[in-house]
């Protein structure tokens, strides 16, 4: 009788430690760049809730804010070889890796913030996600960037005659260089974190952003000038490490794809809520807004499309992009 005591008890033991080891907490590391607080860094986190809940607590999602994993361009390797497991990135930096991203990064590619969302909610923006598959990624969902436009240390800028010459701070991307050189000015690749002081100390006599990045870097105490060109309305995209992806059962990765379409919305409110509140502060601090003429601008992006709509499948993106209502 004792020894079947003892047995039972090392029976349940064990089995307790099966359970323990089947629950356990598996913790996806995410990255980001923008600071804490920020809508996507935010979104990310309420993604990381859903999922927790709907894997009753098998899976959760540490976010690394303020570019603490690294820059984007450093994360985005990280990411492919699956040492960090998700990640939140500008559309820039993924041109040269996967080419239906140079579409959707096109200047004036988009009519409106809510022409973008349109069109990457729906079949379009499926077609791009599957698109990083093949580079050891998984596309999950897209997230607004706002509309970018330039802001400067030195000048208001009323007409592209004005850029000629003036140094800016662009994404270490192609698209965004050619950019502003076909607009007359000189583009710097820069990495974020850099900006700040290299507008402070004239490096660069500006950049370009959307209203909650030029707030949240306090680059609006440096540069007084800001230019409602909105050149570009870029949706940032979430992925996932195909590695980390990989490792999870079928159903699990279901939960982390519907969460991650879900943390779309989350993301918006506090994105349009940030975006006025953003634009409130740097107007308070003094910072000039002017309004400029875009068409000369766009008229100026006629290279830039021939050069990035190289092959039939990026010209027919581009048009069925342009189509959507």
């Amino acid at each position: 009788m004792l020894h079947l005591s003892k047995l039972t008890a090392v029976t349940f033991v064990f089995g307790s430690l099966l359970v323990g080891i089947a629950n356990a907490e598996t913790v996806l590391r995410s990255s980001d760049t923008h600071p804490d607080g920020y809508p996507t860094v935010e979104a990310v986190k309420y993604m990381g809730e859903l999922i927790k809940q709907r894997t009753n607590g098998r899976y959760s999602v540490e976010v690394y804010h303020s570019a603490q994993l690294g820059e984007e361009k450093d994360t985005i390797e990280q990411t492919q070889t699956g040492v960090i497991d998700l990640n939140r990135v500008s559309m820039g930096p993924f041109n040269g890796i996967v080419p239906q991203t140079a579409v959707p990064s096109l200047p004036y590619m988009f009519r409106s913030v809510e022409h973008m969302r349109h069109v990457m909610d729906g079949p379009i923006g499926d077609e791009i996600l599957k698109a990083f598959e093949t580079h050891d990624l998984v596309g999950l969902a897209f997230y607004d960037s706002g509309a970018r436009s330039f802001y400067n240390t030195k000048k208001d800028i009323t007409s592209m005659a004005d850029m000629k010459g003036m140094k800016f701070r662009v994404i270490q991307s192609d698209v965004f260089v050619d950019m502003v050189n076909a607009l007359g000015a000189n583009a710097t690749p820069m990495a974020y974190g850099e900006v700040y002081s290299a507008l402070q100390t004239g490096v660069i006599d500006g950049a370009e952003n959307n209203w909650p990045s030029f707030e949240s870097a306090k680059h609006f105490e440096v540069a007084k000038h800001y230019t409602l060109d909105q050149h570009q309305i870029v949706p940032e995209v979430l992925v996932m490490s195909k590695a980390s992806w990989d490792k999870l059962a079928p159903e699990d990765q279901a939960i982390v794809r519907q969460a991650a379409k879900d943390s779309v919305v989350k993301m918006r409110e506090l994105w349009d809520a940030q975006e006025k509140k953003s634009r409130d502060i740097v107007e308070k601090a003094g910072v000039k807004v002017s309004e400029i003429d875009k068409q000369p601008l766009i008229d100026a992006m006629k290279p830039v499309y021939e050069k990035y709509l190289s092959t039939p499948e990026l010209k027919d993106l581009a048009a069925r992009i342009q189509a959507t209502k």
